[in-house]
């Protein structure tokens, strides 16, 4: 007995109301690095800033900062001279960062977030500086976290 085409397709299932979140691309997640670490910048700002480790073209910057202004990772307005746009990024781009820290901490650390940290404070110990930031930071999660009781 031989099944026709038709017979032998099943239905799809029907969509789902949530859209699956796409992971950002490499290119714009250095954009978005960039950015972050900046506060503010123009494209051209961000295409020096990124020439050591990715040379892009100044529109191809532009490109990739459309793209996140498009998923809401970055925001825009006019700059105080020119025509130049200067970018920001959003509070959004920082819980998408956070997701992918979470996801690499899952992944490759199984969720173990002190394993996470300590591959990075193995590599090389924390400068004078570093350490006094990291004290803050657990003495800060410590009041967040007593506070929430």
């Amino acid at each position: 007995m031989s099944l026709s085409w038709p017979a032998m397709t099943r239905p799809r299932p029907a969509p789902t109301p949530r859209t699956p979140r796409r992971a950002v691309p490499e290119a714009e997640l250095d954009v978005l690095s960039e950015l972050r670490r900046a506060g503010e910048a123009t494209a051209a700002d961000l295409a020096r800033a990124l020439a050591p480790y990715r040379p892009l073209a100044h529109a191809s910057v532009v490109t990739l900062l459309s793209r996140l202004e498009g998923r809401g990772l970055v925001a825009r307005r006019r700059g105080h001279v020119g025509k130049a746009f200067v970018f920001c990024a959003t509070p959004r781009a920082e819980t998408a960062l956070r997701g992918l820290v979470d996801r690499l901490v899952a992944r490759v650390f199984g969720g173990d977030r002190i394993g996470f940290v300590a591959s990075f404070l193995e590599s090389g110990p924390p400068t004078a500086a570093e350490s006094e930031r990291l004290r803050a930071l657990l003495r800060e999660l410590g009041r967040r976290g007593r506070a929430g009781r």
